[in-house]
């Protein structure tokens, strides 16, 4: 089964990954950019948009969905950028995968396991719309407000919510959470890789920056002032600046590490 994706730009190619209970067009301001002189191909992870939904929910199953989206279009390598569990998913598949990789690009997470909670009042919400057929979007968002989740979170969510059915695969997503909230890949990648995170956001603290160089060791890392989770969205024009600086820097020989 191969990843919807979308294809857009010419040049040297870049795959772009998204979130959790996202989409490809949640990265779409970094798409209008890069698309001058790349071909991006933004990807629908197993379980979300429009690609197929799978009982499997693990990083080394998104890798393997990712390499043969990759073998389809006769790519033989591409620079990564993920954001959130698809920043997660683009680590995975610089470690796992190395020789698919020329550069790494990780928004606001980090190789480290996170709490396997923090989801939990969204399962329920989706649960609770299930049980009660909500088919409007305005009464879905009533139950997740009515569960505290922000309001900004409730708006990008609604984007997945058609007529009572949700494009994300809620239930395996519950599933498997404690997989993709955690981490569990050793290694190392040696080449070149840009961490960014938002200062309001915890999901890249300095706390956790000694496991990114353990796990990439060449990595730079960057910190937003002002930014949260959604960084791109937030304050696009400096994450663009600093992804267009890193890709201006030569990429030097390496050896990479695997598993």
């Amino acid at each position: 089964m191969l990843l919807h994706y979308r294809l857009q730009g010419h040049g040297p190619a870049i795959l772009l990954l998204h979130g959790l209970f996202g989409s490809l067009d949640n990265l779409g301001v970094l798409v209008r950019d890069l698309q001058r002189d790349h071909c991006v191909v933004a990807v629908d992870l197993r379980n979300h948009g429009r690609s197929f939904h799978d009982s499997q929910m693990a990083y080394p199953s998104m890798v393997t969905d990712l390499i043969a989206l990759l073998q389809h279009l006769s790519l033989p390598s591409v620079t990564v950028i993920g954001h959130s569990m698809g920043g997660k998913a683009a680590m995975a598949m610089a470690l796992l995968a190395p020789q698919w990789l020329e550069r790494l690009v990780v928004l606001d997470i980090a190789p480290v396991a996170y709490s396997s909670s923090r989801h939990q009042p969204l399962f329920a919400a989706f649960a609770e719309i299930a049980a009660l057929d909500i088919k409007q979007r305005q009464v879905a968002a009533q139950i997740l407000r009515a569960a505290s989740i922000n309001e900004g979170i409730i708006q990008f969510l609604l984007k997945s919510f058609d007529n009572g059915q949700w494009r994300f695969n809620w239930p395996v997503l519950e599933q498997c959470y404690p997989a993709i909230s955690g981490w569990g890949i050793s290694g190392q990648w040696l080449g070149p890789s840009c961490f960014i995170g938002g200062q309001r956001s915890d999901y890249l603290l300095v706390d956790y920056h000694p496991q990114v160089k353990q796990q990439f060791p060449q990595s730079v890392l960057h910190s937003l002032p002002e930014a949260g989770h959604w960084l791109a969205a937030e304050q696009p024009d400096a994450v663009l600046a600093i992804i267009r600086r890193f890709f201006s820097e030569p990429i030097l020989p390496r050896n990479s590490g695997t598993i």
